[in-house]
């Protein structure tokens, strides 16, 4: 038997369920949430000793969709769930940043949160679920968590904030995630179409609002079901003692160190100070020892630094809180990409590259929620050198997924349409030296990239990194363009990024328990500052997006043609597109809708597929001259292909003025005639004539040739047919025919010096050519 324990409430007018004590009972907490027909369960186990010499936290959060939750089998070989996607990464990452400040300092006991996703109905998302039972499972596993924590998802549509929309709301103008606790924010993620500050910070407050319904029902769910508190360490005097001792024999030298502006030679100086300071200590410190003298280094370091700031409004490298470090743009380093852009703000730097590709250059993604395609990509690469140390390279890890996809947030609310712009686009940013906020300069690069390939922006995005020191008192310090040593010393890391006319993203992470709205508009208003400075430097490097392309980028052109002339297009098995592929050296993709995209490098190749496309799906027009090629000859004239699709039969009396002995004497397959279309008859087809067009030129020629007199029915002589005579009726295979539409047969010579007696070259000739010239 177990104990099962249910808590119920509503959560953005929908119920959600909390359940433990039924499922994975071996975990030191498991929690299984339900919102509508979605369900995730989350466990939580901790290892119950610290491991020899381990001086970090090892907190791992995993986060899984099965494929089952949708019924759904995935694709590929393996057909099972392998390596995570990105979204299971972005996600996994989502979950552990609120999580990560609310265990206490000096707690390193190895922690696995795995959410499994067991159910999808395709409207409550599972990943803020995944987060909600998360909170929960650490919240009655026992272990030493500052929680429980709330988040939701927040969209903007017609002026109202909307509580965790479902994926297809189209209209929204905001996608954002928000986590905190009772009493303040600890997590933003968002991706806005050029909102302004007031309206962000309203999401964050209103998801943060309506967290506190589901906070309290994880309260009640551990009143009932909490497991006994682990017994924390007592506070380490030693290591108290210890940093003291650190003060007194260099805290001048740390606090002189944080002056200097470059970064090598304040790593430097840091360096010969806490070896200084080791040395002071004693020389007979066993490892533990040193690992917890390291650790009271690194505390009277952020002492120093954040207390300077606090009291001299001065950075660690001179600069006033709300000032940017000097910024260099250049646009089209690189001679053979499709466009390309060096960013440089301070030690921070990225070479960012663009590249432009057809339609079969989509990511394929396949997620619970179906197949999907992506047109627009950013992949970002972080390299051990760009910091100057040695490590591994080759791979992409979660840090590297995290910034790649924060850039692409903040880029893609000003992206084109694909139907404004045909093309893949992939932007690819290799940082090359980091001292403060790569992802920001992602964005910067990225946006100066893409303009310099040709990609018509709506407006061009800058990004700014934003830091925070809190003191317990209350005061606080915002910090425009952030360090690296400010990054890690500080209490908040803050990014913005949006256009002229608003905010495309924001990102934050807190490293103490939470920030006030007080705090957040503070750093709005001093980003919003920042990121217009940032993009006048930008502006004197590109103002806009270039008005043509590179020359080595492929051009595409967009044909629209009517559904029922799509098979047309494709011909039987693929015939007709691979003919035009490989005819012309062009690329062509069709989608069932109708769209035709033509794409090549040559110009000549786009232009002769396209006209190729529209000669199949135009209808030729009587009396117009076309280019054509003949393919293939007969004893009564020869057949023409023109418009591309179109074939017409080019009768022998109507190659030349004068008479035609045979066809091949004037004529040869794979040969370019200029036509004239003389009739179309009620079945589509088409007689042509070569006669009347300057073969040179394609001009039309005057008809030279007197007009033949036509003879009463009964001058004919009799008819016959395959079923008899019939009075004025059948005709005969093979025989004379009457003058219907077409050409005549049995004509007398007389007439038409150029026709042929029955049964010699118009012998067999189809019926849509038998019948008058006129």
């Amino acid at each position: 038997m177990f104990d099962k324990h249910i808590v119920e409430t509503t959560w953005g007018g929908k119920k959600l369920t909390l359940e433990t004590g039924r499922i994975a009972r071996q975990a030191d907490g498991a929690v299984l949430a339900t919102l509508g027909e979605t369900v995730v369960l989350c466990a939580v186990t901790a290892a119950k000793s610290v491991k020899p010499g381990q001086d970090f936290f090892p907190l791992t959060v995993h986060y899984q969709e099965k494929f089952s939750a949708a019924g759904r089998i995935p694709g590929g070989f393996f057909k099972r769930e392998g390596r995570p996607t990105d979204h299971e990464t972005l996600t996994s990452r989502l979950i552990d940043r609120p999580i990560r400040p609310l265990f206490p300092e000096g707690f390193l006991n190895e922690i696995n949160v795995i959410c499994q996703v067991m159910s999808y109905d395709g409207e409550n998302e599972p990943d803020v679920l995944a987060m909600v039972a998360a909170s929960a499972a650490l919240t009655i596993s026992g272990l030493p968590f500052m929680g429980p924590i709330a988040c939701g998802r927040v969209g903007y549509v017609a002026g109202e904030y909307v509580l965790n929309p479902s994926r297809d709301i189209e209209e929204s103008q905001l996608d954002l995630v928000a986590a905190g606790t009772m009493d303040a924010v600890l997590m933003v993620e968002s991706e806005a179409k050029e909102l302004p500050e007031d309206v962000m910070l309203g999401a964050v407050m209103f998801a943060h609002e309506h967290g506190k319904g589901v906070i309290e029902a994880i309260i009640e769910l551990a009143e009932k079901a909490a497991k006994d508190p682990w017994e924390l360490a007592p506070a380490d005097k030693e290591a108290e003692a210890d940093k003291k001792a650190l003060k007194k024999a260099v805290g001048k030298k740390i606090a002189a160190a944080y002056k200097m502006t470059a970064k090598q030679d304040r790593q430097d100086a840091l360096a010969a100070a806490k070896e200084e300071g080791m040395a002071a200590l004693g020389d007979d410190l066993d490892a533990t020892r040193k690992m917890k003298a390291g650790k009271s280094f690194k505390k009277l370091e952020a002492e120093i630094v954040r207390g300077g700031i606090i009291k001299d409004k001065t950075r660690i490298d001179g600069r006033k809180l709300d000032q940017v470090r000097p910024i260099e743009a250049e646009v089209a380093v690189l001679p053979r990409t499709h466009g390309s852009a060096l960013f440089t703000r301070g030690e921070t730097q990225a070479i960012v590259t663009t590249t432009l590709g057809t339609a079969d250059s989509e990511q394929m993604i396949d997620a619970i929620y179906g197949m999907s395609k992506q047109h627009f990509l950013l992949h970002y690469n972080f390299p051990p050198y760009s910091v100057g140390e040695v490590g591994r390279f080759g791979g992409t890890g979660r840090r590297e997924v995290g910034h790649g996809k924060l850039a692409w947030r903040a880029l893609n609310p000003v992206m084109p349409t694909k139907e404004e712009f045909p093309y893949t686009i992939r932007v690819i940013s290799d940082i090359t030296e980091s001292n403060g906020s790569s992802s920001m300069a992602s964005v910067c690069g990225g946006s100066l990239a893409m303009m310099d390939a040709g990609v018509p922006l709506k407006r061009p995005v800058s990004g700014i990194a934003m830091g925070l020191i809190l003191e317990e008192s209350g005061e606080f310090a915002v910090l425009s363009d952030i360090l690296g040593d400010e990054d890690h010393l500080g209490d908040m890391d803050f990014k913005v990024a949006g256009t002229s006319e608003g905010i495309t993203s924001l990102q934050m992470d807190i490293k103490v328990a939470g920030i006030t709205e007080e705090i957040m508009h503070t750093a709005l208003e001093q980003a919003k500052g920042g990121r217009a400075h940032i993009l006048e430097r930008m502006n004197d490097a590109l103002g806009g997006t270039r008005e043509t392309m590179s020359e080595h980028a492929p051009r595409i052109e967009t044909v629209s043609v009517p559904k029922d002339k799509i098979r047309d297009i494709i011909g039987t098995g693929g015939k007709v597109i691979r003919e035009i592929v490989a005819e012309t050296g062009a690329k062509v993709d069709i989608d069932d809708e109708g769209i035709v995209k033509v794409s090549s490098s040559v110009a000549s190749e786009i232009e002769a597929a396209v006209n190729w496309i529209k000669g199949i799906i135009e209808e030729p027009e009587v009396g117009t001259i076309y280019t054509g090629k003949v393919v293939s000859i007969v004893a009564f004239g020869a057949f023409v292909n023109f418009m591309g699709g179109k074939d017409g039969l080019v009768h022998v009396s109507e190659i030349k003025n004068e008479r035609v002995e045979q066809v091949s004497d004037v004529l040869e397959e794979g040969q370019e005639v200029k036509v004239k279309v003389l009739a179309i008859d009620d079945r589509g087809k088409v007689r042509l004539s070569m006669r009347v067009v300057d073969q040179e030129t394609g001009e039309e020629l005057e008809d030279t040739r007197p007009p033949r007199e036509d003879k009463p029915r009964g001058d004919r002589g009799p008819r016959r047919s395959s079923g008899g005579d019939r009075d004025g009726g059948g005709r005969s295979r093979g025989g004379d025919r009457g003058r219907g539409g077409g050409r005549g047969r049995g004509r007398s010579r007389d007439n038409d010096d150029s026709s042929s007696d029955k049964g010699g070259e118009d012998a067999g000739l189809p019926d849509f050519i038998s019948g008058d010239d006129d």
